[in-house]
């Protein structure tokens, strides 16, 4: 199928990057309750909570900024790996400066199809970091990079079917890290503590 191709800029309501509260200022951090997303946390992911918060008055002081949930979060810095990676942010958050926030027009696109694709253009997306030591990306690529945009009802279509699957890719990895726990519990009952042994001569000394 061929779908018009748009810049990301035009089905989004807005496209804003994060930013650093003070950090040697404890009031910025302590007891927060704002969700604050870095780069490593974004990877090809949902994102249900973060792993640092910052205050009201951090979130004040500096140019973090509110993302509301079900948006799309593209890490911009970082060697390796990183930059290129997507989320979608499930809560609202606030991220920092290494981080671009499409906050989707859902009149326009579903955010879900945004995230798949976007996940398909990792390595393009790679490709057109620019810099000196570390390379990046900026937020006036990603405002400007193509995006195939699909009649809404085909992006919802598209995108229920894609989260099916990875709910079940979720549902199977939990099972599979339950049958691990089990099995590594078994081991060690019966190959470290000997508990069988042990509950066997328990029964030949009572009798």
């Amino acid at each position: 199928m061929n779908f018009e191709m748009v810049q990301l800029q035009s089905i989004c309501k807005k496209i804003v990057s994060g930013g650093t509260p003070k950090s040697t200022n404890p009031d910025f951090y302590n007891n927060g309750t704002i969700p604050w997303v870095k780069t490593k946390e974004v990877n090809n992911n949902r994102i249900h909570s973060s792993e640092n918060y910052i205050t009201e008055l951090g979130l004040k002081s500096s140019s973090a900024k509110i993302i509301p949930a079900n948006s799309v979060i593209i890490a911009m810095y970082g060697n390796g790996d990183t930059a290129g990676r997507v989320a979608i942010n499930k809560i609202a958050v606030s991220t920092n400066q290494a981080c671009c926030n499409l906050i989707i027009d859902n009149s326009k696109a579903d955010y879900r199809y945004v995230f798949y694709f976007l996940r398909t253009q990792y390595q393009r997306l790679v490709d057109l970091k620019n810099g000196g030591a570390q390379q990046n990306l900026n937020a006036k690529t990603i405002k400007e990079y193509p995006f195939p945009c699909a009649p809404l009802r085909f992006q919802n279509v598209v995108a229920d079917l894609l989260e099916g699957l990875d709910e079940k890719i979720t549902i199977n990895q939990c099972i599979n890290q339950t049958l691990e726990q089990m099995a590594q519990a078994l081991f060690k009952s019966w190959f470290v503590d000997f508990e069988p042994v042990k509950a066997k001569i328990a029964v030949l000394e009572a009798g």
